[in-house]
């Protein structure tokens, strides 16, 4: 076959495939050619430019976005979502869908997957479709309030709705996160029930979080943890922001504080060896948190509003 001939043929086999919708079936048939040929010269026609095919990233607004969060702290996955209501209910509502697709997508049948608690973890639940039938196994990553938080935003509530929705199992815990004295907090950790949930924590394959801010000092759920008593210590160490009740400043490291050695929670580092570090959170005042968390490199998939992810990006430039 000439240069000018094998052109001509390239031409029209262009033209049926992504001007005519044929398959490389179809036009096989159609022309007398194996597929195996089509589909040589496909990838042929790509190479020499004759057809050039272009992404319209401007139909996603989010996508570059998504694409600098990724770039600028090494994350598997960024989720920005778009939201035009001011309202907060709005704003958990479609960062809750966005998250509970992803893990319709991520979890598998031999996965333990942690959860922290809260408002934003439960509308992730909420918004959970009935996925297939899984064997996965649904634990707390720390204790419970010792305060009054509202039942539906409870870790062992969010773990077992998890475990109905996936058709897996859950596994609650019956001690608070912060203890009032480190002994009482040292008895439970050699407890054997304690060694049956740490074993666990050890086995997580996905860990999905809040991040809190000492932005939320005075909140309802503040107070359910942490009361105002600690704030001004947390403020006089630069803590910015938490996880699982364990503080860090805004490079990421982590702060020793009065209530470490009387917390039950899963440590940290043990997030950074996930599958999945599931991270989900929003408001710009949320930002310096969210970016202490980024540099500690506890998350590696990042769930947000897109005005926060803007936020993120112009404090780190």
């Amino acid at each position: 076959m000439d240069n000018n001939e094998e052109l001509r043929l390239m031409l029209k086999v262009a033209q049926m495939y992504y001007d005519n919708d044929m398959t490389q079936s179809e036009i096989s048939k159609e022309l007398g050619i194996y597929r195996t040929t089509i589909s040589r010269m496909l990838k042929k026609i790509r190479e020499k430019g004759i057809v050039k095919i272009t992404i319209n990233y401007d139909l996603s607004e989010t996508f570059s976005i998504e694409q600098q969060l990724m770039e600028r702290f090494g994350l598997k996955e960024a989720i920005i979502v778009p939201v035009t209501s001011d309202e907060k209910k709005a704003k958990l509502k479609v960062m809750g869908r966005a998250c509970a697709q992803l893990l319709g997508r991520i979890v598998q049948d031999d996965d333990v997957v942690g959860f922290s608690w809260g408002s934003s973890l439960a509308e992730v639940i909420h918004e959970l479709e009935e996925p297939r039938e899984s064997s996965a196994v649904f634990v707390p990553m720390l204790g419970g309030p010792s305060g009054k938080l509202e039942s539906q935003f409870h870790v062992n509530t969010l773990v077992y709705a998890a475990a109905q929705k996936f058709k897996g199992t859950s596994v609650l815990i019956d001690v608070p996160a912060i203890l009032e004295r480190k002994e009482t907090r040292d008895h439970i950790v050699e407890s054997q029930y304690f060694q049956d949930i740490s074993e666990l924590w050890d086995k997580i394959t996905i860990a999905i979080f809040g991040i809190g801010s000492i932005g939320m000092k005075g909140t309802a759920t503040w107070n359910s943890f942490y009361g105002n008593e600690l704030f001004d210590e947390l403020e006089r160490g630069g803590i910015v922001g938490d996880i699982c009740s364990q503080f860090f400043d805004i490079g990421g490291n982590l702060v020793e504080t009065s209530i470490s050695d009387r917390t039950i929670a899963v440590n940290l580092e043990r997030l950074k060896h996930t599958k999945y570090a599931i991270g989900v959170a929003e408001s710009p005042e949320k930002a310096d948190a969210i970016i202490g968390a980024l540099r500690g490199r506890y998350l590696n998939v990042l769930v947000t509003t897109e005005e926060t992810a803007r936020a993120i990006l112009e404090r780190t430039e």
